[in-house]
């Protein structure tokens, strides 16, 4: 093991067809249609976290839990925190403030419904919290969730806040909501990514793997890691009339994706969230 300090361990629960850049090609209404990959891809997950004895947090969507109860029962009965991820995908920056309050509520009945286990966590879908919808975090708050992972703050096309703190912050002052933005490194007076997602996939291992390091050792502070099922899964559909940034994004290196997941596990500690986090409130 690279240190004694824990990272969290987190799994975005959702198919191929939900991301937020297939938005624009695959429409909604079709989702029922297309042929489903989540459970045999969550099912590889689990047995990778057992085999390497890892417990892990699962942000999942209300709309798979609702398809697939039994898998995420095998979540829950894996030792896995089971969190919200929101009902159906949408951005909280594309919500009003009323859909947003009836999405989370919604997405955290049905999850501790089928899973039998109070849903403390929220992470919002393509990291749709920013500057100019912080209300959603008060709105998550009065929701009953504890904490949220739903601010990365980095520069993106499609999110970020890079003026957030790096480390679990709390936006209204102690004892309130909680707020662990995934990780990120600090040099050259900008932050770089540093938590997972396609990142894991286009970067060398190797430079993942330092700088999950450089937190660890300099910051002192736990990683946040994040990836999706779909990552893992190198046969999934294609999509056809994507542009080059979206295909080259989402399809990169899909099938050294096990393995490097394998090889992170190994040279880390990882913990669910909410032991992580949520012991230190």
């Amino acid at each position: 093991m690279s240190t004694a300090i824990r990272n969290a361990m987190t799994v975005d629960v959702e198919d191929y067809f939900q991301v937020s850049a297939f938005a624009p090609h695959i429409a909604r209404e079709s989702w029922d249609s297309l042929p489903c990959r989540v459970e045999r891809n969550i099912d590889r997950i689990l047995a990778l976290f057992e085999q390497q004895n890892v417990k892990a947090t699962f942000f999942t969507l209300g709309w798979i839990a609702q398809r697939y109860p039994a898998m995420v029962r095998r979540i829950v009965a894996g030792g896995h925190e089971l969190a919200s991820h929101g009902y159906g995908h949408l951005r909280a920056s594309d919500q009003s403030e009323a859909a947003f309050r009836e999405d989370v509520g919604s997405s955290k009945a049905i999850l501790e419904d089928i899973g039998g286990q109070k849903v403390l966590g929220y992470r919002a879908p393509s990291f749709s919290i920013g500057s100019n919808n912080l209300w959603a975090l008060d709105v998550l708050q009065e929701a009953g969730y504890q904490y949220s992972s739903s601010i990365y703050p980095i520069r993106h096309d499609h999110y970020g806040m890079p003026d957030a703190p790096r480390f679990s912050f709390y936006p209204n002052g102690p004892g309130t909501l909680l707020e662990v933005p995934v990780t990120t490194v600090r040099m050259f007076e900008r932050n770089f990514p540093a938590g997972g997602g396609g990142y894991f996939r286009f970067f060398p291992y190797a430079l993942s793997r330092w700088f999950l390091q450089k937190v660890n050792r300099d910051d002192r502070k736990p990683g946040i890691f994040y990836f999706h099922p779909w990552e893992l899964d190198h046969e999934q559909p294609r999509q056809a009339g994507i542009g080059m940034k979206t295909r080259f994004r989402h399809y990169i290196n899909l099938g050294r994706m096990e393995q490097r997941l394998q090889t992170l596990t190994r040279d880390f500690q990882w913990d669910r969230m909410d032991n992580i986090f949520l012991t230190q409130k």
